[in-house]
């Protein structure tokens, strides 16, 4: 009779808890047995994990777990640390990139304020793939599904390890909202640390970034600059570690999801490092208040979906809409509500934008940084000037335990002086300048503009049609386009990339070359947030379903009207429903590996590009 069964019915007489024990050997047995349960009680804040180290109080249980325990030990696990709540700290880190280089430092101090605090951190990382990097390539083809995937991992060891809480950090702009689903989709006790914006760089007195380069390279290509220059851009654009430092895709997602409540106040608009890279003294207290946080949603048993309310989601658009966030922000907040099981759609971003005005004047089409922002009173501060205005809902829960309008009572709204941030009452544009869902028969479902204040409000241009982000960027650099045109770029698509990459390249290389207020390019792809023209991206349905968009031919007149919010190929119904009915669906790209899966399962850009 093995030692275990011996010792489970001696627990169950024993009311559970295992005392030390004495087991008289019989033939083989040990001589002699020892065994107690740790000492103390388990926090009462560990309400989950028991299930993995044990609970004290149910000796049954604590003995099943022996072998988890033994593996936790040699990690550095002692005998106090089964009885603290388990925390797992997702730490997206990668020396490939500048925008996650940092986070293992985070990641590290993360762990260290956690144990303070009286728990057990768990530290994990997950892949991270950098648009600046990738853009234009292959590569870039595995951003988009990298959001959902990063999400599923941070899902599998929050959940494979049955943790009580979990601080998910972020870099790059796909770990933002990937740091989020998770914990929406499970309704998880926990919050995100946005790790933070890189400084700006400077070339000939005047201030660049990572965007500064794709612009290089169209005017190098028009003859506009020398190849000194295009090297001086390219070594000075990215000085320190950091996520792109204007109101690029990762700052327009760390201000809303501040504003929608799971980050502490300032963290979204605290830069990640000084001009030495070390860890900014900002940074650093977003991690220490972010543990305070955890802490008091643990106590209070405050979850994800008590702060992801629909209201949450307008105070989200309100910030994207104010300060000039990335088309990128429509796309993630609605894979983020769908997670929440919130009932979002694509007309809300026009719904709550015609009340909004652009106020923010960041790059990529204004002045300023982040880091400008940070330093006349950063994120709360737009909050509490929009709160004042009565465009935020101020009741809203947030991560502190606290309101929105609650944290925001000391916070002072935008201040003269500066003209980083704009008085609502004097915005740099009014409502609808800046980023607009427009429909029409080339788009049913619906696509994305962002104009950023520009006054151009209708365009009609002849269509330049390409299958791929290739060959239209040949066509560009090439001086193949002229003024007037409207550049087509298809089959980028969720579906279709796959991976529904971001045009950067052909939209920055149309500014180089001069073109960028007068050719239109409209896209089933992406844009990133350093994009600004007349750009028109996630047309749906997209090309590779058979959408409009397939339909379109070389020389066909579209029409854009910002008034009507429409995009019309403008060719009779009938001739584009003779040519889709002629159309053949492409062959699949890929046969195998994650971007075949992602292609079978991705859904519409209109609804998120969610996978599932």
């Amino acid at each position: 009779q093995s030692i275990i069964a011996k010792m489970y019915r001696i627990s169950q007489v024993s009311g559970g808890r295992l005392p030390f024990l004495a087991v008289r050997p019989s033939g083989s047995s040990f001589s002699r047995f020892r065994y107690a349960t740790a000492a103390g009680d388990a926090s009462p804040l560990k309400s989950r994990s028991k299930n993995l180290t044990g609970d004290p109080a149910d000796g049954h249980q604590w003995l099943k777990r022996q072998a988890a325990r033994s593996q936790m030990r040699a990690v550095g696990f002692g005998d106090q640390d089964f009885l603290k709540p388990l925390i797992t700290v997702a730490a997206p880190y990668s020396n490939a990139l500048p925008c996650n280089d940092h986070v293992r430092d985070l990641g590290d101090m993360l762990r260290d304020a956690v144990q303070e605090a009286g728990g057990k951190a768990i530290v994990f990382g997950t892949p991270v793939v950098s648009d600046a990097i990738s853009m234009g390539s292959e590569g870039m083809k595995y951003s988009l599904p990298s959001r959902d995937l990063i999400a599923d991992c941070i899902e599998t060891m929050h959940e494979a390890y049955q943790s009580d809480g979990i601080i998910a950090l972020s870099g790059c702009d796909k770990t933002i909202p990937a740091s989020l689903m998770p914990l929406a989709r499970n309704n998880s006790i926990g919050l995100t640390v946005y790790g933070g914006s890189i400084l700006l760089g400077e070339h000939k007195g005047k201030t660049i970034s990572i965007a500064s380069n794709y612009e290089a390279v169209g005017a190098f290509s028009a003859g506009k600059i020398e190849a000194a220059d295009l090297r001086e851009i390219e070594c000075k654009a990215c000085p320190t570690v950091g996520a792109c430092p204007g109101m690029f895709t990762a700052s327009t997602m760390a201000v809303c999801i501040e504003a929608m409540g799971m980050a502490v106040p300032y963290s979204s608009s605290h830069v990640a490092v000084d001009r030495h890279n070390r860890i900014a003294a900002g940074k650093r207290s977003d991690l220490q208040e972010s543990v305070k946080a955890l802490w008091l949603l643990l106590q209070r048993g405050i979850r994800t979906r008590d702060i992801l309310t629909k209201k949450a989601f307008e105070n989200g658009i309100v910030m994207m809409m104010a300060l000039g966030g990335s088309t990128n922000g429509v796309l993630h907040l609605l894979a983020l509500a769908k997670e929440a099981g919130v009932d979002l759609t694509i007309d809300d971003f026009n719904r709550i934008g015609a009340r909004v005005p652009l106020i923010g004047n960041f790059k990529p089409f204004g002045e300023f940084a982040m880091e400008h922002l940070e330093a006349i009173g950063g994120t709360p501060m737009v909050m509490r000037t929009l709160l004042d205005a009565g465009l935020l809902h101020g009741d809203c829960m947030t991560c502190t335990g606290s309101t929105i309008a609650e944290n925001l009572k000391d916070v002072k709204g935008v201040q003269p002086g500066q003209n980083v941030i704009y008085p609502v009452d004097k915005p740099l544009a009014a409502p609808m300048h800046h980023i607009v869902i427009i429909k029409g028969n080339l788009a049913p479902e619906g696509a994305v503009i962002k104009i950023s204040g520009k006054e151009q409000r209708r365009f009609e241009g002849r269509a330049r049609v390409f299958d791929g982000e290739e060959a239209a960027l040949e066509a560009i650099l090439g001086g193949k386009l002229s003024k007037g045109d409207t550049l087509v770029i298809r089959y980028e698509g969720p579906k279709g990339g796959p991976g529904m990459r971001e045009m950067l390249y052909p939209s920055n290389a149309l500014m180089g070359v001069g073109l960028g207020d007068s050719v239109a390019l409209v896209t089933d792809g992406r844009f990133s947030g350093a994009t600004h023209g007349i750009m028109i991206g996630h047309v749906a349905p997209e090309a590779h379903v058979g959408g409009p968009l397939a339909a379109v031919r070389e020389g066909d007149r579209i029409k854009i009207d910002l008034d009507n919010k429409t995009i019309n190929l403008d060719v009779p119904q009938s001739e584009i429903a003779r040519r889709l009915a002629e159309w053949k669906a492409p062959r699949e790209k890929y046969e195998a590996g994650i971007l075949a899966k992602y292609a079978k399962l991705v859904q519409s850009a209109s609804t998120g590009a969610l996978v599932g």
